[in-house]
């Protein structure tokens, strides 16, 4: 039985994702899940009970799989300044991913203060990942800086996300280009 449950609350997990990645927190609603996994509607809330509740648990499940690829992706490069491209590029990577789009869907503002301030903890350890290698790069504050430079990577998400008219690779070239070298976009 308890496996039966699991298998279930892994296929309404899943059928949250693709909502998300389809229609936005609006599509995630009880209904669709119940209709996407072929529970009643009235089971849907035997596993969660809000949409808050299902964000927050694709975030719990989804958020450290996400971030060790980031990680991977920065242990993967051999300078301070290619950390920070790795760290750049990965998350414009991953904006594809259905599993960026619980992420993204906190953003929403419908979860608690609790849950949303654990999901803030676990952002926060996505920047602290870029901290050292901004430290390396002589930044004077890079805790700060890793905090702007997130702001740098979420305004290129967004962009990925309406369809901009540039190409991905495009929003991902201009990133690094800022994260590295500010607004003058070249190394002077």
């Amino acid at each position: 039985m308890a496996e039966h449950r699991t298998i279930q609350r892994a296929a309404l997990l899943d059928a949250a994702r693709s909502l998300l990645s389809e229609g936005g927190t609006e599509a995630l609603t009880f209904p669709a899940l119940a209709q996407r996994t072929g529970l009643a509607r009235s089971s849907v809330y035997e596993y969660f009970r809000s949409r808050a509740a299902v964000v927050e648990e694709l975030c719990a499940v989804d958020f450290p799989v996400w971030a060790a690829e980031v990680e991977s992706a920065m242990r993967q490069a051999q300078t301070p300044a290619g950390k920070v491209e790795a760290y750049v590029r990965q998350q414009l990577t991953l904006v594809g991913d259905r599993r960026h789009r619980a992420v993204v869907a906190i953003s929403a503002g419908e979860l608690d203060a609790g849950a949303r301030e654990r999901i803030r903890a676990a952002h926060g350890g996505l920047i602290s990942m870029v901290v050292e290698a901004l430290g390396d790069l002589g930044h004077e504050q890079p805790r700060l800086a890793a905090m702007l430079l997130q702001g740098v990577v979420d305004a290129g998400v967004r962009r990925i996300e309406l369809g901009a008219a540039e190409d991905p690779e495009q929003i991902a070239a201009a990133a690094v280009s800022m994260a590295l070298h500010g607004v003058c976009g070249r190394a002077s």
